[in-house]
């Protein structure tokens, strides 16, 4: 069960860094680029999910 909720986190990880990134591009901007601010913290959020995600998966094998 715990490695389901590791994967997990790491697609949730993958999405948010995802929308973070594209709206963080000026021409793409799927939520308008509306916070500049929020969209580094989504990124830099998202890494650190994925980190720690990966981190807790390889620690359970």
């Amino acid at each position: 069960m715990p490695k389901i909720f590791c994967i997990l986190g790491l697609a949730v990880a993958g999405l948010i860094g995802t929308i973070s990134i594209l709206d963080f591009i000026p021409g793409i901007a799927p939520f308008g680029g509306a916070s500049l601010l929020m969209d580094i913290t989504g990124i830099l959020g998202s890494g650190a999910l994925a980190y720690l995600s990966w981190s807790t998966l390889r620690s359970l094998k």
